[in-house]
């Protein structure tokens, strides 16, 4: 038997997302929740909490994008065509993200307004580009010989609209739990009575999008609600119940890490339900990772330089996150 190197690389990507949702959702999600804190040394404690990682968790979204060009020319194409202007107006957001970030600590106290506002549109504009993207991918991409078929706001329906509100809702919590374990005082408490409301309108997100996709496609019904899937996927909501039962008592606890570890294992729970739903279908909902695949040479070619590059992506992103590990302050910054 050989190696199904497509399944390898679908893996990788998937891996790959998955880390950038993770690790630059909390920091767009801090955006976001700028609004909500109008106290200027509270909001530069907010970006310093992400200021020495922001740059680097956005790795994992150029390696994904790179990955599914190199492995998946045909998903990379469909997609790009499909989804062109939700992912044009996500770049657009994260430039603005990234800019606002270099430029406030240099404005005078006067200007700074204007880069906290292009810190959050910048972040919520990345962050329901994302959403819509993700509804756009589960609704299917019509492909009619090798190429897409639909039009340009093919994308834009009231699902997608609704996934986009429900990945910054997810983004918000990410950043509220993670603002809880590297803060202290007034603005961890904020953050503290965020956390339970921003958590509620998550679940009833989740219950809404679980039930208006299986509702919407047939075939994710079956793949969900027939036996013995409905066993085999059944841990999924039953786990989601519980981890969200956590962080609501590490709330009532005034924990400051199981909150964030925690959202971080809600969002994987809900990562793992899109995959279920999809798999094994790389553009929904008819074209198979295995269709859409490179030839085996390009794709064994690729995986020699990616077992090289993703170790070290892994050892430089671990040591940055163990360098500041602290807590954040007005005065000391981390310590």
């Amino acid at each position: 038997m050989g190696v199904d190197l497509p399944l390898i690389w679908f893996v990788i990507i998937v891996f790959a997302i998955m880390m950038y949702v993770v690790m630059d959702g909390f920091d767009l999600g801090i955006g976001m929740l700028f609004p909500l804190v109008k106290n200027s040394r509270d909001r530069d404690v907010m970006m310093n909490t992400v200021a020495p990682v922001w740059d680097g968790n956005e790795t994992w979204l150029v390696f994904g994008g790179a990955a599914l060009f190199g492995a998946f020319p045909l998903a990379y194409a469909v997609i790009l065509d499909a989804l062109a202007i939700p992912l044009t107006l996500m770049l657009f957001g994260l430039i603005f993200r990234g800019v606002a970030f270099e430029f406030r600590f240099k404005a005078t106290p006067e200007k700074q307004h204007i880069w906290d506002k292009a810190f959050i549109w910048g972040s919520l504009l990345a962050t329901f580009s994302q959403g819509v993207v993700l509804g756009a991918f589960i609704d299917g991409i019509p492909v009619v010989g090798r190429r897409y078929a639909g039009g340009a706001f093919d994308w834009l329906t009231p699902f997608s609209l609704f996934c986009g509100f429900g990945l910054v809702v997810a983004y918000a919590l990410l950043g509220c739990t993670w603002l809880v374990m590297k803060t202290g005082g007034s603005l961890q408490k904020v953050m503290h009575d965020l956390t339970t409301p921003l958590l509620l309108t998550l679940l009833a997100v989740l219950v809404i999008v679980s039930i208006w996709t299986p509702m919407a496609h047939p075939a994710i019904a079956h793949r969900w609600f027939s036996l013995p899937n409905l066993l085999l996927f059944l841990p999924v909501p039953i786990l989601v119940i519980i981890v969200s039962g956590g962080i609501i008592r590490g709330v009532k606890r005034n924990a400051h890490h199981s909150p964030f570890l925690l959202t971080l294992a809600l969002v994987f729970l809900g990562y793992s339900g899109l995959s279920i739903s999809i798999w094994p279908n790389l553009i929904p909902p008819a074209i198979s990772l295995w269709q859409a695949a490179a030839p085996p040479q390009s794709l064994g070619f690729m995986l020699v330089g990616a077992l090289f590059i993703i170790p070290i992506i892994l050892v430089y992103t671990f040591w940055s996150y163990y360098v500041f590990r602290g807590k954040v302050t007005h005065d000391r910054g981390y310590h």
